[in-house]
């Protein structure tokens, strides 16, 4: 298992997609982001994946949004806060890579490939990818390689052979996208077969798959993704009262697994974030 008995819990607690019609606890102002944040790193988690919103509710990749969520983050806890590049459908490269280049953040999502969203599609074609590891790595953002598909875990590669990525390599497999590659154990194998010796992974299960893929993250010395970006469900027709309740859970399937949750500043340290 991944640092000495330890795994990594990361809570995607809002996303692009999520609406508080499907789950009123959805959390939306930077205010409930924050409050959220911290609930979640007393649950057990070490790692924030953070999408904004606007005033209106709807997605947005404006700064000074993404500002103010994490100033407010910062007052309240030292978990990890790792920024969404992929955004929202619809928005462009420069919106989707503005923040970064902007604030600077311990981690950022870097997709690997163009993948089905349902009904829609959200394109990242090779150039792409290469402008966003290269600011990354201009920048010292720790990327979290996300693939939806299996190609994007070989198309990373290139990224890693043209010196544009350092390691330690991170993944995050998004498994169960309507239109993309579905959770089974089988396709969790065939894409850490194909990352490169010595990388870490992370999985998310999206929807119903959410809990299955959290043990196969963990039968897998894997780490686990909870949140309501991914599922608002703890279980079937019953809604989570809060993305903490998600971690809570994740952090005692850990636990019976004989793991501990890695606090923020073991991840900081293994993964060699920026101070």
């Amino acid at each position: 298992m991944p640092m000495n008995g330890k795994f990594v819990i990361t809570c995607a607690c809002t996303g692009a997609e999520t609406t508080k019609q499907q789950n009123p606890a959805l959390p939306i102002t930077p205010e409930e982001v924050a409050r959220t944040a911290e609930e979640c790193r007393v649950a057990g988690a070490a790692i924030l994946h953070l999408h904004v919103r606007d005033d209106r509710g709807q997605p947005t990749q404006n700064v000074a949004r993404f500002r103010d969520a994490i100033e407010q983050i910062r007052r309240k806890t030292d978990i990890i806060i790792e920024i969404t590049t992929g955004g929202a459908v619809g928005d462009t490269a420069a919106e989707r890579l503005q923040p970064v280049m902007e604030l600077e953040p311990e981690m950022a999502s870097l997709d690997c490939g163009t993948v089905n969203f349902g009904d829609e599609y959200i394109v990242n074609t090779l150039p792409v990818m290469r402008d966003f590891a290269a600011a990354f790595r201009k920048h010292k953002v720790r990327a979290t390689l996300e693939c939806f598909d299996l190609g994007h875990v070989y198309a990373s590669h290139y990224l890693i052979k043209e010196g544009l990525l350092a390691e330690p390599y991170h993944y995050g497999f998004v498994l169960n996208v309507p239109g993309a590659v579905p959770y089974t154990v089988e396709n969790l194998s065939a894409f850490m077969r194909a990352m490169p010796a010595g990388a870490d992974f992370t999985v998310m299960g999206i929807g119903r798959s959410s809990l299955p893929a959290q043990y196969g993250a963990i039968a897998n010395g894997g780490w686990i993704r909870v949140g309501f970006e991914d599922n608002v469900f703890f279980s079937k027709g019953v809604l989570a009262t809060s993305n903490a309740q998600l971690v809570e859970r994740a952090a005692r399937i850990g636990h019976e697994a004989g793991l501990v949750p890695a606090t923020p500043d073991e991840v900081r340290s293994y993964l060699k974030l920026k101070a």
